[in-house]
């Protein structure tokens, strides 16, 4: 019987190298109905006979795994976050959970340094106004010679770093785990978390969503901030308390932001950050250009037809330790 593969991710959609990757090996294609990350009950409804999910954000919980069990031995997370996956359960049923690290990490690093460009020149306010019929001036800011600071210093915190450094940025960065080889090129760059915060004239997040990063960003350390900062965030949007974001944009606390990602997604359309105006708001794109949906759908095609065929995966993810 051909096995059957479930794609939900639309990063995987536009990867015609994946798609075909599957189907030349002999796997059945099913592409999920809704063009977003399902929830918990449409998931269930997409289960029957499936060997194989490549996932996006779904909300892939222990009752769509138990469903989906024995015949689901795979969930290739096309793209590199899994926090809506219960790694947990599926290790306890027997269900392999895969990533694909850095086949993304250019894509977001690019976007998080665009969303700086945008904050210090008010791009996107200064294009609106002009496809109004307006001339508006702006004084904006610099990038050379501010600081920025990176909370996270793995693939995508990296590649800003270097991206930065061409924009004679000074740069300094917190990270449970140094690299050694970021000291040897751009010095002792890593500070405690209250110093970054207190010290950076952007401040980039790129950790994952887990029990010590989830809130990070709230009332008490945005008043750490210069008035004068701008927040990134192309990470999680657990990582942001958002009602605090919304007043201390609103009060002046901090200058503004610029955010790809949030706690719920789509942004629930009562969000009080849609009022302001010194927030960039982008749909959780950070990942979406072609070049990495080519990438990200080869790694997450090749991590089903390891597993299917009875061989390990290259790119496992393990339950947090806790």
């Amino acid at each position: 019987m051909t096995k059957r593969v479930l794609v939900t991710a639309m990063s995987f959609r536009r990867s015609a190298e994946g798609l075909a990757l599957l189907k030349d090996n002999g796997f059945d294609v099913v592409l999920s109905p809704y063009e977003r990350p399902l929830q918990e009950a449409e998931m269930l409804e997409q289960l029957d006979g499936i060997a194989a999910i490549v996932a996006g954000n779904d909300a892939i919980t222990e009752k769509v795994i138990a469903a989906g069990a024995p015949e689901l031995k795979i969930i290739a997370r096309s793209g590199v976050g899994y926090n809506t996956i219960d790694v947990a359960a599926a290790q306890r049923y027997g269900v392999a959970v895969t990533n694909t690290p850095g086949a993304n990490t250019r894509s977001v690093a690019e976007l998080a340094v665009g969303l700086m460009l945008s904050l210090a020149r008010n791009i996107p306010r200064l294009n609106e106004r002009m496809h109004n019929r307006e001339w508006p001036k702006s004084v904006g800011t610099e990038l050379g010679g501010k600081t920025l600071g990176i909370v996270g210093t793995g693939n995508i915190g990296r590649e800003v770093i270097r991206r930065a450094a061409a924009f004679e940025m000074n740069i300094i960065a917190f990270d449970m785990h140094r690299c050694g080889d970021l000291v040897d090129k751009y010095g002792e760059i890593y500070r405690s978390l209250d110093e970054v915060f207190a010290e950076s004239d952007f401040l980039s997040l790129h950790v994952p969503a887990i029990p010590g990063t989830v809130n990070m960003v709230n009332k008490t350390t945005l008043k750490i901030m210069k008035r004068s900062a701008y927040l990134i965030n192309t990470a999680r949007g657990e990582l942001v308390v958002e009602k605090d974001l919304a007043e201390a944009l609103q009060a002046g606390v901090i200058s503004g932001a610029a955010l790809d990602t949030f706690a719920a997604e789509p942004l629930q359309h009562d969000s009080s950050l849609f009022a302001l105006n010194n927030v960039i708001l982008t749909p959780h794109l950070g990942a979406s250009t072609g070049d990495s949906a080519q990438r990200v759908g080869l790694m997450a095609a090749e991590e089903v037809i390891r597993v299917l065929s009875g061989i390990a995966p290259y790119f496992p993810v393990k339950p947090p330790l806790l």
